[in-house]
């Protein structure tokens, strides 16, 4: 074998094995990070899911939002991507606790009868206004002494949490918006930075309130994390006065 055919077969073995060892780390880094994925949203590969839908605001009995179907879209793909199946049941059609499934569950007090039980059972020092009456604190947030009011249009907030009752448990995914687009914001927030909460809270319970940035304008895109409220949400109201 002459020193160009040597040459050659070198720098072919070379390549086979450059391309390998590539393929080899792509691969782990991918499953390492589905693995962080599935077990951040409780959702191994084969495994089922809730998700649960609110009615709309005004409209006929079983009727959703559009935003709130989008919101849907957006926690579809993480399942996906999961490898888990959903199913899709109405606020007022569940019956059953929380652990043995991963749960979504978006909208508000005022349209999701299951959001209320979560929030009067995982977090009892959250109160939302209910009032149906116009008014500066109509859908107003309480929580840890601190008001988070919605202006229509220009500023609204949604609560996101992961709640969990035990070790082994699947968590609750709860997405409670002002607001159908604030819905879809806290879905939206949720599916971008997953990864960064995941690092930040592991498999601990959180709750955060989002702040979703001139939607007349920008829709469900410009949403910031405002404040971390996890302590006072799980603390009731009136220990924490």
């Amino acid at each position: 074998m002459n020193d160009d055919v040597r040459n050659i077969v070198l720098g072919v073995v070379a390549t086979a094995v450059s391309g390998g060892f590539g393929w080899f780390s792509r691969t782990y880094l991918w499953r390492r990070a589905l693995r962080r994925k599935q077990a951040f949203f409780g959702l191994p590969t084969g495994s089922d899911c809730l998700f649960v839908v609110n009615r709309q605001m005004g409209g006929t009995e079983g009727s959703v939002h559009r935003n709130d179907a989008f919101a849907l879209l957006e926690i579809s793909a993480l399942i996906k991507d999961c490898g888990a199946n959903v199913q899709i049941v109405s606020h007022d059609g569940v019956r059953q606790g929380f652990g043995e499934r991963a749960e979504f569950c978006v909208g508000g007090p005022i349209s999701n009868a299951r959001t209320t039980a979560h929030l009067a059972s995982m977090l009892p020092g959250i109160r939302v206004d209910l009032t149906s009456e116009p008014g500066p604190d109509r859908g107003a947030i309480h929580v840890g002494g601190e008001v988070y009011r919605w202006q229509k249009g220009a500023v609204e907030h949604v609560l996101l949490a992961r709640l969990t009752n035990g070790a082994g448990a699947r968590p609750v995914f709860l997405i409670s918006g002002q607001t159908a687009m604030s819905n879809q914001a806290g879905a939206r927030y949720l599916a971008r930075h997953h990864q960064r909460l995941a690092r930040t809270y592991g498999s601990d319970s959180f709750c955060v309130v989002v702040k979703v940035i001139n939607s007349d304008a920008y829709g469900p895109d410009v949403a910031e994390l405002l404040a971390d409220v996890t302590r006072s949400a799980r603390t009731p109201e009136a220990a924490a006065v």
